[in-house]
């Protein structure tokens, strides 16, 4: 392979990993407003589209497996598609997170437990991912930390979600046969928030990788 061809491998490689983030974060959004509006027609269209990004994450994969495997790069090149394979197994499993929560929301999960923001933590989940693929897309470090430092904000949003969950749990009285639907419903909730926490832990894995692939510091990663 040529050098030109060589330097738009790895310029199709980010532009790909950008189009997937793209399709993830279409994914998160619609999962987050099947939730909030209970839209089933929704929730079952991120569900079906889930495929289209395991698809599109085998592609890229596949691409990233032969840059190192027939070009063998060295120094940033090596970090860059290193990082690069890292990343695209984040954004999968946003996607596996947001096809989770499309399958809450049919369950009724938001409407159960009406004193949780999930609305709120899902638009900082959001923009944690965005704002980390950006960061991957400009070699934007100083952002990474930032990313890094917020995540503490939005595990502290998920406690005090998760706690609030809780204490309407104590507060509400059912009788027999409506115990094991409160118990259903406090299950979905709880898994929802923890859902949402752990797509903004990947948004700091994308934001840690990038972070190592630009200044060759594993400080973020560990």
């Amino acid at each position: 392979m040529a050098r030109e061809d060589y330097c738009e491998s790895l310029t199709e490689l980010r532009d790909g990993v950008e189009s997937m983030a793209k399709t993830v974060l279409t994914q998160l959004r619609q999962a987050l407003e099947s939730l909030e509006d209970g839209d089933e027609t929704l929730a079952r269209k991120v569900i079906d589209n889930d495929e289209i990004v395991n698809e599109r994450y085998l592609d890229l994969e596949g691409d990233c497996i032969n840059l190192l495997a027939l070009q063998q790069p060295v120094a940033s090149d090596l970090r860059f598609v290193a990082a690069s394979f890292k990343i695209l197994t984040d954004l999968e499993r946003i996607g596996d997170l947001a096809t989770n929560l499309a399958r809450y929301a049919l369950a009724g999960a938001s409407r159960a437990f009406s004193k949780v923001d999930i609305h709120r933590i899902g638009d900082e989940v959001r923009n944690q991912v965005q704002a980390a693929i950006d960061a991957y897309v400009a070699d934007d470090t100083d952002a990474c930390r930032t990313i890094d430092t917020r995540d503490d904000e939005i595990d502290a949003l998920c406690q005090r979600a998760s706690e609030a969950v809780v204490r309407e749990l104590i507060a509400r009285e059912a009788d027999a046969w409506g115990i094991e639907q409160l118990l259903d419903d406090v299950s979905r909730v709880l898994l929802t928030i923890r859902d949402l926490e752990r797509i903004g832990d990947h948004a700091v894995n994308v934001a840690a990788r990038t972070h190592y692939m630009v200044e060759n510091d594993p400080e973020l990663i560990y």
